[in-house]
């Protein structure tokens, strides 16, 4: 079967700064009409229904949501949405967090999950396999995207709480561009993604922070969220 990934950017969208312009987030305080906006264009370009682009209410937990059909609403207090319908987008939301697209072509299984410092450390990834393996994916034919996140140069962290992480998420751990204490939560996924025995992990190098045409918490403080989205496709 075949699996759709999108990663959007910021641009091409209905909002004003510091949202400008494509921001897909409905809980970072831009107008609802620029979101709802900016949500109905996401779905068209999928060629998809407004309906069947699933979001979450994210809390960067490891709380996943098996969904097999349209929502009303977003999935509440949720962190990971894993389907095995056709045609249904599953959207993970971020703005420095590692945003993380799972899928099994051969089982037709696909997930989306928010992977935050806190989440990651608690396991998110982990809970969002077994789900996934409880609709009949196999660790040998998962495939599994990285997206865009802050890298481990700029992600400056406390000592305490890199080595905090890194203890929950070996490989993690990492100094910045400034030589301090930093976190590289891309490297750590990495390493728990092999572990776990999934041989296919891209990574989409480019950092948040860096890289002006994605939006970052970081960087801007009040600011809007890209999505990364994934579907099993029904042709």
């Amino acid at each position: 079967m075949r699996i759709r990934r999108v990663v959007t950017t910021r641009a091409g969208g209905y909002s004003s700064p510091p949202y400008d312009s494509f921001n897909l987030g409905d809980e970072v305080g831009d107008d609802p009409a620029a979101v709802a906006a900016n949500r109905k264009r996401l779905a068209t370009e999928l060629g998809l229904a407004e309906d069947r682009v699933t979001w979450m209410e994210q809390v960067h937990g490891r709380t996943v949501r098996v969904v097999d059909g349209p929502l009303d609403g977003p999935a509440e207090a949720t962190d990971v949405l894993v389907t095995a319908e056709r045609d249904l987008a599953l959207v993970a939301l971020v703005a420095d967090c590692v945003p993380v697209l799972l899928a099994d072509p051969e089982a037709g299984v696909a997930a989306a999950a928010h992977a935050g410092r806190v989440g990651a450390r608690v396991g998110v990834i982990p809970a969002a396999l077994e789900a996934m393996y409880s609709l009949g994916a196999q660790a040998s034919r998962v495939e599994v995207l990285l997206g865009p996140a802050i890298c481990g140069q700029c992600y400056e962290v406390p000592r305490e709480m890199a080595a905090d992480v890194e203890r929950h998420l070996p490989g993690s751990a990492c100094r910045t561009a400034n030589g301090t204490t930093g976190i590289d939560l891309r490297s750590g996924l990495w390493n728990q993604l092999a572990e776990a025995g999934i041989g296919s992990v891209g990574v989409d190098p480019r950092c948040t922070a860096e890289d002006e045409s994605l939006f970052s918490y970081r960087r801007q403080g009040t600011t809007g969220r890209i999505a990364a989205v994934t579907w099993v496709g029904s042709a």
